[in-house]
């Protein structure tokens, strides 16, 4: 029998899941053991501290493995150097390396809508900052545009804010730019009047990025993909809001507006991973990735959902049943891994 390797976290959890008993303690791995089987794989669950990248064996074997959302993204750029690590010896990621760096990362989801999304999903275009300083010499770009100003970490459209001109996208910017203060910045500050010309560090170096507003919307949908499954869950912007996430407006719709499921499908094959999901937008006339992640992202959808949508003879038919997660995950990680070319 084929074996999967699962990567669990220093809590012993693997992934996230909103109905999880104990609170917070992910995937129930007694399921994933016995729906994983039935597909033809045996489990071998490990941790990330037990990994010898010395292991001639790593090579050609399967790992799956979640993400972390702690506080400063400590542990996750730990699970980042051993997740990249394990892909340089040989074995086989999933999903790969760089839907992790994706993860809580805008900046990076953002270029990877850039380099690998469908066209289809260009038509919002986002422009990458480093630093305050950065923005400054992009004034004329920016000027008069009807902006959305995003920092590069966090949820629930947390820090999201918009700007009409470049003095609104300068101010929201400034706030979710500015770097924790350490005494260095004094030191640093008195060199410029030692050194002549010397420039200071600027104090603004949370990255983040600035895109085109979508006109018009009054929600969104959150879409989760499970291989040929998918949930949709429409969300209504909070009162008096352009954000729709963290809202709480939450609606459960069969009758779709047409040609969303056609989109989200489009938006699915052009990343190469098993399981997405997506925030979409509806003008009224065209459709908008929002946002999108491969991995540790909340499970409410699916798990709440009485029904999901499925493409058969070129015509998508809605399937009346509630979905068990853990079976749904091992169901699409299967299809994508017998597709794999393992050795």
């Amino acid at each position: 029998m084929n074996a999967i390797n699962i990567i669990l976290d220093y809590k012993k959890r693997f992934e996230t899941k909103y109905t999880a008993v104990p609170y917070r303690s992910g995937f129930d791995k007694d399921l994933l053991q016995h729906y994983f089987m039935e597909q033809g794989y045996a489990v071998c669950f490990t941790t990330f501290s037990e990994i010898d990248f010395r292991d001639e064996k790593l090579k050609g074997k399967v790992f799956l493995y979640s993400s972390s959302e702690d506080q400063d993204g400590f542990y996750k750029t730990y699970i980042e150097d051993m997740v990249l690590g394990l892909k340089l010896a040989g074995a086989i990621v999933v999903p790969d390396y760089i839907y992790l760096k994706a993860h809580n990362n805008k900046l990076f989801m953002e270029i990877l809508r850039d380099t690998m999304g469908h066209e289809s999903v260009k038509n919002i275009k986002s422009r990458y900052f480093g630093t305050l300083e950065d923005l400054q010499r992009s004034e004329d770009a920016l000027n008069n545009l009807n902006c959305v100003i995003k920092p590069a970490m966090g949820a629930m459209s947390k820090g999201v804010s918009r700007g009409a001109s470049f003095h609104e996208i300068y101010d929201h910017s400034k706030t979710i730019s500015r770097a924790p203060f350490h005494v260095g910045e004094i030191k640093d500050w008195l060199r410029k009047f030692k050194h002549k010309g010397y420039i200071v560090d600027s104090k603004y170096r949370k990255k983040f990025i600035v895109q085109n507003m979508v006109e018009g919307l009054d929600g969104d949908w959150k879409i989760l993909i499970y291989g040929d499954k998918y949930y949709p869950l429409n969300r209504k912007n909070r009162e008096n809001d352009f954000r729709a996430s963290g809202g709480g407006r939450l609606s459960y719709v069969k009758e779709l507006p047409e040609g969303l499921l056609s989109f989200a499908k489009t938006v699915y094959e052009s990343f190469n991973v098993p399981n997405l999901s997506i925030d979409v937008a509806f003008d009224g006339s065209g459709y908008y990735l929002i946002e999108f992640q491969a991995l540790y992202f909340g499970t409410y959808t699916i798990e709440k959902s009485e029904f999901y949508f499925m493409r058969r003879d070129n015509e998508w038919g809605i399937c009346e049943e509630r979905s068990i997660l853990e079976r749904e995950y091992a169901r699409s990680i299967s299809a994508f891994v017998s597709k794999l070319p393992l050795e």
